[in-house]
């Protein structure tokens, strides 16, 4: 009904990668993207959700779950309102994604590998933290001192140390398209 009422399918669109790899930038030029297409989404991410709804949580093993598993309960309510969800997070483990995909519907859940090498992540590192992981400042960095487990089978992989933004976006909206999902 909802999704009949926004005239589109909704779903997530779970971007996953290391810290630096490109994962918020092209969610959000994906979100502006269907916006001026008409279709209803709203970005998570560290910034909307670790200040707020996930403030208790810290970085480890367990901690990196539960914030995993609530984001994918709030992406939930979203794919039910009718809309679509980008989620940006590193979300570095693959048993907690696939918890997430479980939540939802076939047809839900789409993967999106943001997949940089993490030299280029680590030059890139807009906020220092690679720094900061290498000086021992920061512990359980992932890529650094903690895993990240890449996806097996993801529905999409974008290499951003490869393509510009745009060209990330046009993999995305084609993606989408190809599969009568917009």
């Amino acid at each position: 009904m909802r999704r009949k009422q926004s005239g589109h399918h909704s779903f997530v669109l779970w971007f996953t990668g290391l810290s630096g790899s490109g994962k918020s930038t092209v969610a959000n030029a994906v979100a502006q993207e269907l916006y001026n297409n008409k279709i209803k989404n709203y970005v998570l991410d560290g910034d909307n959700i670790r200040h707020g709804l996930n403030k208790d949580l810290g970085f480890s093993d367990e901690d990196r779950t539960e914030n995993i598993r609530r984001i994918g309960e709030v992406s939930k309510l979203f794919v039910d309102a009718g809309q679509v969800v980008l989620t940006a997070f590193i979300s570095p483990f693959k048993a907690d994604r696939g918890l997430v995909r479980d939540l939802l519907e076939d047809g839900e859940f789409i993967e999106v590998y943001v997949k940089c090498p993490v030299d280029e992540c680590e030059k890139r590192d807009p906020k220092g933290l690679y720094e900061k992981a290498r000086k021992g400042l920061i512990r359980d960095f992932t890529g650094i001192d903690s895993p990240y487990e890449e996806p097996s089978n993801p529905e999409l992989v974008i290499e951003t140390n490869l393509s510009s933004v745009e060209g990330c976006v046009e993999q995305v909206i084609q993606f989408l398209q190809s599969r009568n999902y917009i």
